[in-house]
């Protein structure tokens, strides 16, 4: 079973057959990938290709489960929870509406003006581009399953904390005058897919699959170039930086490593498919485990757009309190990985 599980792991999700091809044709044409040009070339060429590969495969089943999870169906659900309960299904809920930092913000405002408690938005809020389907398989091809299945488990348990923390201190004042409720909203008791007028029940699998394809191609527009640019560093990282230089920032000798790699991924606005070649550039260089986290959750949940575009709908002291517990969350969680692994 070990070895089946290995298999999968290093060959599947891991891709190790498309590095040796690409290894074995770049030698054919004369690279030597030994050299530190030809070692860039054969990285740069293989992540780029398992990225798209994941890219597609990915954003496919998330946006054809999306499908069945449109915002109104799930602004349905979340109204007929309440405090931890509440929660906790705020945070579920997010793990399989997969929208990133910055599309989750227009979720949030439909959420508030619905009238919904703020502390279950907050951990829709924090859960959505945290925790879902994309990060669980990419961490498992790039660390394995154990810490793959951790991670969810504390990314939901910050964003249900969160969550209960924002509502504890009734924060509601907070929330701009045009995202608050109206008496005219509440609830939305109908759930339309973005299908035409059609219900998210109505639609046909062939339909949904189209609807998915659609994201595909418009998710890898807007991700490709980020993916490129990630790849680039990932190469440097790997191939050109002295693994002493890396060490001595993030490594294991430095009690701050977790802090800096979350403060240096909060201005980085990628999506977590332009962390991978980073994220495994690192880890190839000695960096713990709980670092990269550190680095890849700064990334994905406090980027700076999705701040900005927060900050159009929360007032100072909410967002300063939003802050705070995910860089709160994101720092213990990279040091409690880096104690267990």
């Amino acid at each position: 079973m070990s070895s089946v599980w290995d298999f999968f792991q290093v060959q599947v999700l891991g891709m190790r057959w498309l590095n040796d091809l690409v290894g074995s044709l770049l030698t054919v044409l004369g690279v030597d990938i030994g050299t530190q040009l030809g070692g860039s070339m054969q990285f740069f060429i293989y992540d780029l290709i398992k990225i798209v590969m994941l890219l597609v495969t990915l954003i496919f089943v998330i946006s054809y489960v999306q499908t069945f999870y449109p915002p109104e169906r799930t602004k349905l659900i979340l109204s007929k929870f309440k405090g931890v309960k509440g929660n906790t299904i705020g945070a579920l809920l997010g793990t399989v509406t997969p929208f990133c930092s910055c599309s989750s913000i227009p979720i949030f405002i439909g959420f508030t003006k619905a009238g919904l408690p703020l502390g279950v938005t907050f951990s829709f809020l924090i859960s959505s581009p945290l925790v879902d389907f994309a990060a669980l398989t990419i961490l498992m091809s790039i660390f394995g399953i154990e810490v793959a299945l951790l991670y969810v488990v504390v990314g939901i348990v910050i964003a249900v904390a969160g969550g209960m923390i924002i509502e504890r201190m009734r924060l509601e004042d907070q929330i701009q005058e045009f995202a608050r409720p109206t008496v005219a909203e509440g609830p939305c008791a109908c759930s339309c897919s973005g299908n035409g007028s059609k219900q998210w029940y109505e639609l046909t699998r062939r339909e949904r699959s189209a609807e998915s394809w659609t994201q595909v191609k418009n998710t890898l527009r807007k991700v490709f170039p980020y993916a490129v640019i990630g790849v680039l560093i990932g190469a440097l990282i790997h191939n050109w930086i002295p693994t002493e230089i890396i060490q001595d920032v993030l490594g294991e000798n430095n009690p701050f490593s977790v802090i800096i790699a979350t403060l240096i991924g909060i201005p980085v606005y990628a999506d977590i498919f332009g962390t991978i070649p980073i994220a495994e550039a690192l880890y190839a260089k000695g960096i713990e485990v709980g670092t990269i986290l550190a680095f890849m959750m700064g990334v994905t949940i406090m980027s700076i757009p999705s701040i900005v575009l927060l900050k159009t709908v929360v007032k100072n002291k909410l967002l300063a309190i939003f802050i705070g517990i995910c860089l709160l969350g994101v720092i213990l969680t990279g040091y409690l990985f880096n104690l267990i692994f």
